[in-house]
């Protein structure tokens, strides 16, 4: 992706809990630049006081709902209406939706159909037409429990890290089909001596499934990922001043003495 894509951030707070936001920015910052940051919600509810601090150290504009009908979300239509004001005024190159709620989908699938390039972020219970609706969706269960696995993160809040584990059943790809992808694209991307730009392998596979995320199968990097199948040889190549990593499906002879080697 463009380091320099203009993003804007909609948050819908009575679906997201306030630990998540260091995730959420962290996220993004490699993705590109935040230019829009606001949060919908209720503030007339005592549920999301929690929030006014953080609102405050993170320069989030909170945009107040009033809920006009009890067991209703009020905040979905006003995401709605200032995503395509912020659309039409040709300020951003992408959005990011963060909730948990299906609502979404179709907005999402309507900035996309605009050319925008749209993140979702959302907990496990995300239903699956909402993910599939974004370009990418990250699992903010995952990106807080990578956190508090990576010992150089001393800010991780207890909170986030005492949060239930993601389960089995969390709506990704099946490791056994994502292998499957990744041995074709590597096949249909290889040079003539059989190698393939792993980043190109990445950003195929990413469209392929969106919720596609290393982190997702207990892994920090994609070349770990990779080197963890027993598939693929491995290479760094110094281009442009940048190591670009390489990989190759293995013969059917390394791989047997490769686990013979085990």
């Amino acid at each position: 992706m463009n380091d320099d894509k203009r993003f804007a951030v909609l948050i819908d707070a009575e679906n997201v809990s306030d630990k998540y936001v260091k995730y959420i920015f962290d996220e993004l910052s490699t993705d590109g630049t935040v230019t829009y940051k606001r949060i919908y919600g209720d503030w007339t509810k005592p549920e999301l006081a929690a929030w006014k601090n953080i609102l405050l150290g993170n320069s989030i504009t909170p945009i107040q709902q009033y809920g006009y009908t009890s067991g209703k979300n009020s905040t979905d239509s006003a995401i709605i209406i200032d995503a395509m004001d912020i659309l039409y005024a040709g300020k951003v190159e992408g959005f990011c939706i963060v909730s948990s709620d299906s609502d979404f989908t179709r907005l999402a699938s309507r900035l996309r159909e605009s050319g925008m390039y749209v993140i979702g972020m959302g907990e496990k219970k995300t239903p699956n037409p909402f993910v599939v609706a974004c370009n990418q969706f990250k699992y903010l269960d995952i990106l807080a429990k990578s956190d508090c696995l990576n010992q150089a993160a001393p800010s991780v809040t207890a909170e986030a890290c005492a949060a239930e584990p993601p389960s089995i059943e969390m709506p990704v790809t099946p490791k056994d089909e994502v292998v499957k992808a990744i041995v074709s694209i590597a096949h249909d991307t290889s040079d003539e001596d059989g190698w393939s730009a792993l980043s190109r392998v990445g950003d195929i596979l990413t469209k392929r499934f969106p919720e596609f995320d290393v982190r997702n199968y207990g892994f920090s990097k994609l070349t770990l990922f990779i080197k963890s199948l027993n598939k693929f040889d491995t290479k760094r190549v110094q281009r442009n001043k940048s190591n670009m990593m390489y990989i190759k499906k293995k013969s059917a002879a390394k791989k047997v003495k490769a686990g013979a080697g085990e």
